[in-house]
């Protein structure tokens, strides 16, 4: 502070005798607005050297305290004494005492057997088969952990388990407060399991550096993913568009019909052979105009085509709006069709604290029932109001009836994100929900002032720099026997195959209107059926028969004609001619 005041004094004299003038406004906290003269003011503070209580005080181009050395005072029994140095040259450099001291506490964990104590909680510490003996009764992340430190600094272990009376006890340690305790009264040497390096906690015993960091996070139940309805194909127009849809081909046809029949260029010719018709004949009937505007709304057309320069504007703006609805639809039917999504009704922590609905809650006296109670951010404080007046209570006793409870729906639990990895892995119907709301890491304890506390972290750090720690966790974590189906969800979104459910509905549309088809053939035969004299009629079902034989038998193209008296207009019956000879001009046929 003093090297600090005494360089801003310093900086201050240099401008004022190269005659520059300084402008000191009023300063506001709340405006935050930059002081115009600032940007000058450090550029050339970076430029000044001279010499303080720290020694020389000098900045590199970023604005960097450079050419600096720290002096290292170890704090022994006899006092402090030089430890080292550290410059941004060299490093840091340990004297020989240092180095020394850190020989004979590796040397002082040769063949020395430690009390390691923990709590039984899967995968970190759990009991193997009952009939071992020692420590291959214990099995997990923390006991490789162990044995892998062990073999690196040479020491023998003997895992203790802590009893469990106190697990769930409220005090400012948390659920491991028996852990802890023991550590303090001197039974163990060391604890270890997931636990959380915290405030309190690092007041009442000595942390190694994390063995593995994490965070809060949300587990939660997967949603139940729908069964796809049989019309599902329907979904991608909502049903007032398909309402507005089918009033527009119903409105279209009939106007293109009265267009169609007001307008004389659409009515032709019946006999192109006679020059002068006695009767002109229109093609938009009723049913042509339905059909017209059918297979246009398809994209398929038909036969039937306008000649009039107003019917063709009727086409084509009702062909630009089947062109629009159709290409709409048809990219809307992809996302539907091809894209299983499950929408979770939570996506976060904000989520959470902005509903009533779904229950949510933390472990009891753990770490994170303390990150809740004690934090600033509005959210989580809001999020701390409603977990604490919830009945019944949302804080469980253990992460097992966490579970549980979470499985039966509508709650969810923050806790860990390793425990949720571990959870979810074997739990194929939750899932982790958003991001992690703190960061914090798992250490190994020891009581306090332990001098084996700096060889632990060095060789923590040495496993995690090749790679077994995070050997350990996959080992542990990944569950080989059982592998969940990766499902979709709204946050990640990827084609997937269709199924009958999906498209079930088509083929039932193509079902009904073949069975449509089959009773209007039915029909036209009765009907035409009727034309012919009763006496070469046979019975119904007998001419049903024929007819479909005869269809079925795929004999040729062609059919004999059958008798059918037809009384022209005046009751004089018609000429019949056996044969026509061919006839090659007009006057011939009149």
């Amino acid at each position: 502070m003093h090297d600090a005041i005494k360089l801003l004094a310093v900086t201050l004299q240099h401008i004022n005798r190269r005659g520059q003038d300084i402008d000191f406004p009023v300063v506001s906290c709340e405006t935050e607005q930059p002081w115009p003269q600032g940007h000058y003011f450090v550029s050339y503070m970076r430029m000044i050297t001279t010499r303080g209580l720290t020694g020389e005080i000098k900045f590199d181009k970023y604005g960097f305290r450079s050419d600096f050395n720290l002096k290292l005072n170890e704090l022994t029994q006899e006092g402090l004494r030089h430890a080292g140095d550290w410059n941004t040259v060299m490093g840091i450099s340990i004297t020989g005492n240092m180095s020394k001291a850190f020989a004979e506490v590796k040397a002082s964990l040769k063949n020395r057997t430690l009390t390691v104590t923990s709590l039984m909680n899967p995968p970190y510490v759990s009991l193997t088969e009952d009939t071992l003996k020692g420590n291959d009764r214990y099995q997990g992340y923390c006991v490789d952990l162990i044995e892998e430190i062990s073999k690196e600094l040479g020491f023998k272990y003997k895992f203790r388990e802590v009893s469990d009376h106190t697990y769930g006890k409220k005090n400012q340690w948390g659920e491991w407060n028996g852990m802890i305790q023991e550590l303090i009264e001197g039974k163990a040497d060391l604890a270890v399991g997931d636990l959380t390096v915290t405030y309190e906690r690092e007041s009442a015993v000595d942390f190694t550096m994390p063995f593995m960091n994490l965070g809060i996070s949300i587990l939660f139940k997967k949603p139940t993913k729908k069964i796809p309805m049989l019309f599902s194909f329907l979904s991608p127009l909502s049903l007032e568009v398909w309402v507005y849809m089918v009033t527009a081909f119903l409105g279209v046809s009939l106007f293109l019909f009265i267009v169609a029949r007001f307008s004389p260029y659409e009515w032709t010719n019946p006999h192109p052979c006679d020059p002068n018709p006695d009767t002109l004949e229109n093609q938009f009937t009723l049913l042509n105009t339905l059909w017209f505007t059918v297979g246009s709304l398809l994209m398929q057309g038909c036969e039937v085509n306008p000649r009039a320069m107003s019917t063709r504007v009727v086409s084509g703006i009702w062909w630009f709006f089947t062109l629009i609805m159709v290409s709409s639809y048809t990219a809307n039917l992809a996302a539907f069709l091809t894209a299983q999504r499950l929408s979770s009704p939570i996506e976060s922590a904000e989520d959470l604290a902005k509903q009533t609905s779904i229950q949510y809650g933390c472990l009891q006296s753990g770490s994170t029932q303390e990150f809740f109670k004690e934090s600033d951010i509005s959210t989580f404080k809001r999020m701390w109001n409603f977990m604490e007046s919830a009945r019944p209570s949302v804080f469980v006793e253990s992460n097992f009836k966490a579970v549980e409870r979470v499985k039966k729906g509508n709650f969810a639990f923050l806790m860990e994100s390793t425990s949720i990895e571990y959870i979810v892995e074997r739990n194929c119907d939750l899932m982790q929900i958003g991001g992690l709301l703190d960061s914090k890491g798992y250490g190994i304890a020891t009581p306090p002032g332990s001098p084996y506390r700096t060889l632990l972290s060095s060789t923590i750090l040495k496993l995690q720099e090749s790679g077994t720690l995070q050997m350990l966790k996959q080992r542990w974590w990944k569950n080989k026997g059982k592998n969940c189906t990766l499902e979709v969800t709204s946050q990640s979104v990827s084609a997937s195959e269709l199924g009958l459910d999906n498209v079930g509905g088509v083929f039932l549309l193509l079902f009904i209107g073949l069975c449509v088809a089959c009773v209007i053939v039915i029909l036209e035969f009765i009907w035409k059926l009727r034309r012919v004299p009763i006496e070469e009629r046979e019975p119904l079902c007998l001419e049903l028969c024929n007819e479909l034989k005869f269809a079925i038998m795929c004999k040729g193209d062609t059919k004999p004609i059958r008798n059918e008296p037809v009384l022209p207009s005046n009751n004089l019956s018609l000429i019949q001619f056996s044969s026509i000879g061919n006839i090659d001009s007009k006057d011939v046929v009149s």
